[in-house]
């Protein structure tokens, strides 16, 4: 039996699975890393953390097996983080990570420079804080001398592969979240670089996500066990990969994965349309396509919050048991999920969440309900973005916490009136890693070919008719929600502090 191996860098820790040739995961490993946060706002990592926790991982998967049946290699990784090397290509500093919140003084900086519009039209994105190009200029500005030693800066997974290899590369979907990308043309934009002073040297080259970019240096096959010849593969980030290993490779596919935030991504043929930054916009891991994406910042944590404030000792199934007997609009009770701020599509720091129609007669229940509606309308101001701009939305692959709950999936195909499916094995990023592994060693002539041995559908919920119509009702209440708060949220800010 031949096998590839997918290896998913996530923020606390990496993944590694081991697929065989029918698409079974046949064992998985799990190794977590400590964050670093010295100030408030700052998130850091140190990348030997990644490095040596990867190799006790994959020392681990494949103590039992002959390292000549392991046929390739490849990628998912967290997005945006930022590491920098010297010209003897050792790491200059910790990695700043994609929910480090310094470079706001950056982003502004960015707008003023190049402008909002221009930035659109090359990157298909606005300047945010997570993302890469800012986190270069923050330590530009403040860490002058690290940035003059600095030689080449990558990406989390694609130093990780470095390491593997010994070879320096970026692939497009990754690339796609530094803000230094020309999305639509494919290449660094060299008007963004000349616009910060900035060194095209220190962009790396540009290779496909199933591209061959090596074989396991003998030093790390030494330590893991792997083979000198296990090929390589470029691998993609994490959303760009969850997408593959959920099947999203073709036109009116779309994804809604809810995990601590939650993200509702569709696959885009097309590198000319224009969402005027509402949603990010980016290169897929499947050749010469895109895929465009909302986030909601607070979806599955919203309801571990509310679990935990009101009901700690309990676990998910039985505090959701009564989920089901409560209507659809709970009675009411409306929620917003903006705890920690949002993302899609008002991009607000200082907005915060709301229980709305809280009335005598309501329980627990109903509350838990408001919770998992108000999760679910947050995704679906995404997905109406989608279909302003003329997509067709109506089957959704759905994974995550939003897929272990049959009245979430229901909801979800009344909220959002498409059809929902939920597949028999759902592994996410690592199996899009494994995927393009798979399909750069040759075992299927394309990843969609692929996708069809790999994945399988479990079972599909069909929007109901009366639901979907009273939801239609109650989203446009939720839609009023944001702005009817706004100014007693930026008041209330203050007493945050």
């Amino acid at each position: 039996m031949k096998y590839v191996i997918g290896i998913d860098l996530g923020t606390s820790a990496v993944k590694v699975l081991l697929v065989n040739q029918e698409g079974e995961v046949c064992k998985e490993v799990s190794k977590s890393y400590p964050l670093i946060s010295e100030k408030s706002g700052y998130s850091e990592q140190n990348p030997e953390e990644w490095v040596e926790k990867t190799t006790a991982g994959l020392a681990e998967l494949i103590e039992h097996l002959d390292a000549d049946d392991i046929e390739g290699i490849s990628f998912s990784g967290q997005m945006h983080g930022l590491v920098l090397l010297d010209q003897e290509d050792q790491v200059l500093r910790n990695a700043i990570l994609w929910n480090d919140t310094r470079t706001t003084k950056q982003c502004q900086e960015i707008y003023e420079i190049v402008g909002k519009q221009q930035l659109l039209e090359i990157t298909k994105n606005p300047a945010l804080e997570g993302f890469t190009l800012p986190k270069i200029l923050w330590v530009k500005e403040h860490e002058p001398e690290i940035f003059e030693r600095s030689r080449t800066f990558m990406l989390p997974k694609d130093y990780l592969r470095f390491r593997i290899t010994g070879n320096i590369h970026m692939e497009y979907s990754d690339a796609a979240g530094t803000l230094l990308l020309n999305v639509a043309k494919r290449e660094w934009s060299h008007e963004l670089l000349n616009s910060f002073g900035l060194s095209p040297e220190l962009c790396p080259p540009l290779v496909e996500s199933h591209e061959f970019v090596g074989t396991v240096k003998a030093e790390f096959a030494e330590e893991t066990g792997l083979s000198e010849v296990t090929k390589v593969f470029a691998g993609g980030a994490d959303n760009a990969c969850g997408a593959i290993g959920s099947g999203v490779l073709s036109e009116g596919k779309t994804l809604c994965s809810i995990g601590t935030s939650g993200v509702v991504l569709s696959y885009e043929e097309r590198n000319d349309l224009d969402f005027e930054g509402k949603v990010h916009y980016f290169n897929h891991g499947e050749e010469k396509a895109y895929y465009t994406m909302g986030v909601t910042l607070a979806a599955g944590y919203s309801l571990s919050w509310f679990k935990d404030t009101f009901a700690k000792q309990e676990s998910f199934e039985p505090f959701l048991e009564g989920v089901n007997e409560v209507p659809p609009g709970s009675r009411g009770l409306l929620f917003t999920p903006y705890i920690v701020g949002e993302r899609t599509p008002y991009a607000d720091a200082n907005i915060r969440g709301s229980f709305i129609g809280i009335d005598a007669v309501h329980e627990r229940k109903h509350f838990a309900r408001a919770v998992l509606e108000g999760i679910t309308f947050s995704l679906n101001e995404s997905l109406e973005i989608f279909r302003r701009n003329g997509k067709i939305i109506d089957s959704i692959i759905s994974i995550g916490g939003g897929a272990k709950n049959e009245a979430w999936l229901q909801m979800q195909a009344d909220i959002f009136n498409a059809k929902i499916e939920r597949l028999t094995s759902e592994q996410g990023p690592g199996m899009g890693a494994a995927m393009l592994a798979a399909y750069g060693c040759g075992w299927f002539p394309s990843l969609k070919e692929c996708a069809e041995v790999f994945i399988q559908t479990a079972k599909t919920y069909d929007p109901i008719k009366e639901n979907v119509e009273t939801y239609q009702k109650i989203f446009a209440i939720y839609q009023q929600v944001y702005q009817q708060t706004k100014m007693l949220n930026d008041q209330l800010s203050e007493l945050r502090k």
